[in-house]
């Protein structure tokens, strides 16, 4: 019976020092939360894409508090969410909403099944990135689309989908939200975010072959060979030519398509726009 007591009262001793010394640890290291960011967080989509650059909705909810505090949330924006979000977190957190430029996924390769050369068998794990760290792929191309879908799968709006066609993925621009999951989700970098305009309509090059243009276009009929005739048709100064591959500027493009028309290989690509009236 004494040992039992005797228990009892070790075990009531630690309970109690347990006690204090989880209470003090409590009070020391409490970390007090403010309530602006349970707010902002309710006010988010909750979709966690990462697109606004941090760590979820709760990290983004936090930068939003704090930037408030300095009196604009410049530079801080909700790709899925959009302006209407960004306007309802400024009225909450009683500050001015940065409005900044929406954006569409877009896929910078036009490398089609009838424009490659398939030139390997690849029988090994069916993703981009095991593709992409075994060498070139299937075909002679070492920077176009591998067609395994990674990008698909890191989607999380079903905004992609890969063609049965040209074997190569699509963007749904309407479901696309510029979160840039699929962009991080390709192993050869050939999504990118580009501003959208009306209608969703933009021009790009769908290319990022900087090999000089006799080696691209023995890799892909549909290569980029860095001719610059698109620049020399360009009104605007959009269009420039680097390491062998044409860029065009979102800013400064005006929606022409005269490098569409100039480009002799079919690299620089109109999305969204009525198909041209043939010459009879």
């Amino acid at each position: 019976m004494v040992y039992i007591f005797s228990a009892i009262m070790v075990l009531c001793v630690v309970a109690v020092v347990a006690a204090a010394v989880l209470y003090f640890c409590s009070r020391r290291f409490a970390v007090n939360e403010d309530g602006r960011v349970a707010l902002v967080v309710g006010a988010l989509p909750g979709a966690n894409c990462g697109g606004c650059g941090f760590a979820g909705c709760a990290g983004f909810a936090s930068a939003l508090v704090a930037a408030a505090d300095e009196g604009l949330t410049r530079g801080l924006w909700c790709p899925v969410g959009g302006g209407e979000t960004m306007r309802r977190i400024a009225d909450l957190l009683g500050t001015t909403a940065d409005e900044g430029a929406a954006t569409t996924a877009v896929v910078r390769c036009n490398g089609s099944c009838g424009v490659r050369e398939r030139t390997a068998r690849y029988d090994g794990l069916k993703t981009c990135f095991a593709m992409h760290a075994c060498g070139m792929g299937d075909t002679g191309c070492g920077y176009g689309c591998l067609g395994c879908g990674d990008c698909v799968r890191a989607c999380a709006f079903g905004a992609l989908s890969m063609s049965d066609v040209s074997g190569l993925p699509v963007v749904d621009m309407e479901r696309c939200t510029g979160c840039g999951r699929c962009v991080d989700g390709c192993p050869r970098g050939i999504i990118g975010l580009r501003r959208r305009r009306a209608g969703n309509r933009l021009v790009a090059v769908r290319c990022v072959n900087s090999d000089r243009g006799a080696v691209a276009v023995r890799a892909c009929s549909s290569a980029c060979i860095g001719c610059g005739k698109c620049v020399k048709v360009c009104a605007f100064d959009a269009v420039t030519v680097k390491n062998n591959l044409s860029w065009i500027d979102d800013e400064k493009c005006r929606l022409c398509r005269r490098c569409e028309a100039a480009c002799p290989t079919g690299a620089v690509f109109a999305f969204n726009f009525p198909q041209r009236k043939t010459e009879v």
